[in-house]
């Protein structure tokens, strides 16, 4: 959703597994389908209350204000929970079946868990958006939904991957940027830019895996099958852990520990390309000010024929708990915000909300160049790559899958240890604190 959200990953998913550690929990709900029967009416009235932070919570109470003025009757209340205790707040409530309000934001790595841990605990949106599936990134509906087929989590925003590059530093070493296809291309051409600029060619977090996850999902894999079988030691992962075990090798990462280090990075112009989401661009033109015109950004190289150019890194949904007192309202509220092309494109204009619903990727908004990528229509590649995000599979185990990937790529990248065994070491930790089976 907001631009921490994909470094800080690591260390939010560990707070969310000691939370959402245990059996699977009924959540209170007064129905075995999660909810009552919702309509696509939208003339409901009385009051909801939402959970939020940063700026959704902004957006929402902005829309919340303008739904109040077009639906008389009605009240949206809305309440910025903060980031820090939300996920604490919102599986307290799950258990106790009791205290959340009629609407909850969550972000999409956190679906499947709680769909899994609370398969009682949200209502059915199907009937409010299922029309509409169609118009959302397939990536986000997949994750939102459970193994029945009903949609517990509406797509809200989409953390669509692109490369970021430094075009100053790839016209210095006379590498043109559209003649890289592949990563292995990508490689040559970092080793070509730091000879002739001494810039390292990408800048990651190590320590929370780097671009890992993002790479493996681009070749259609997340760290578990759909059966929810353990893939993080499949040739394709295989594949990503020796590519920035390569980088390392050959001195083409900088490794930058933490959202701060990673910024800091970017500003003081460490490395040659990012391979980030979309959100990365407000944090460019807000952190990096005096960088503009410097960069550009394209679709990600591949690995092989075949593989998306791009991935998804963060993002978010709405979801109604199925103890909300007035769902039907929330359910209207929530077509409202999400399903609407003007409403999706003012909160990307507004709170860089990038929208996950495709008919608002078509304004006239996401057609703009923008001056600080030298013109180009940096929104348009997004918007072009978003519908081609592949769909993978996340468990409520994705936190304990995350932590031992963490752990094999320092083994294998900061520490030199073989990559195939090193994921076959973390596939082994996996298996044994969850009880899943390894795939193949």
């Amino acid at each position: 959703m907001m631009k921490r959200r994909g470094i800080l990953a690591a260390a939010i998913t560990a707070t969310a597994a000691v939370a959402l550690s245990g059996c699977a929990f009924g959540g209170g709900a007064p129905a075995a389908g999660g909810g009552q029967a919702l309509k696509a009416d939208g003339n409901a009235t009385g009051t909801i209350t939402i959970w939020s932070w940063d700026v959704a919570a902004t957006a929402l109470k902005r829309l919340g204000a303008d739904y109040e003025k077009a639906h008389k009757g009605t009240t949206i209340k809305v309440v910025d929970i903060g980031y820090d205790n939300a996920y604490d707040k919102i599986s307290v409530g799950l258990q106790a079946g009791t205290g959340l309000p009629d609407l909850i934001t969550l972000e999409t790595d956190h679906d499947q868990s709680y769909i899994t841990k609370f398969p009682k605990g949200f209502t059915d949106l199907s009937p409010v958006l299922g029309a509409h599936k169609a118009d959302f990134d397939p990536f986000k509906w997949s994750a939102g939904t459970d193994k029945g087929g009903a949609l517990r989590m509406a797509p809200w925003d989409s953390g669509t991957v692109g490369l970021y590059y430094r075009t100053d530093y790839f016209q210095t070493a006379g590498v043109d940027p559209s003649s890289v296809k592949t990563w292995d291309d990508l490689v040559a051409a970092g080793e070509t830019i730091k000879a002739k600029t001494g810039k390292t060619l990408l800048t990651a977090d190590l320590s929370a895996g780097g671009p890992f996850s993002m790479l493996l999902q681009q070749q259609g894999q997340g760290l578990f099958d759909s059966k929810g079988d353990i893939t993080v030691n499949s040739p394709q992962a295989v594949k990503v852990l020796t590519l920035l075990q390569t980088m390392q090798q050959k001195g083409l990462i900088k490794n930058a520990k933490g959202w701060d280090a990673s910024v800091t990075s970017a500003k003081d112009g460490d490395s040659a390309v990012t391979a980030e989401a979309v959100w990365w661009i407000g944090t460019l033109e807000s952190e990096a000010k005096e960088l503009s015109g410097s960069y550009g950004v394209r679709d990600l190289p591949v690995f092989s024929a075949g593989d998306a150019p791009t991935s998804n890194n963060g993002g978010s949904g709405l979801a109604i708990p199925s103890q909300a007192k007035n769902p039907q309202l929330a359910a209207d509220f929530l077509s409202y915000v999400l399903a609407n092309g003007d409403n999706q494109s003012s909160m990307m204009q507004k709170e860089g909300l990038f929208p996950a619903y495709l008919p608002a990727l078509k304004s006239g908004f996401f057609q703009q160049g923008d001056p600080y990528f030298g013109g180009h229509k940096a929104f348009q590649t997004f918007a072009e790559l978003t519908p081609k995000i592949p769909s993978i599979t996340f468990t409520s185990d994705q936190s304990a899958a995350s932590d031992a990937v963490a752990n094999a790529v320092g083994a294998a990248v900061l520490n030199g240890a073989d990559p195939k065994k090193a994921l076959d070491d973390a596939a082994q930790q996996i298996a044994t604190s969850t009880g899943r089976k390894i795939a193949g």
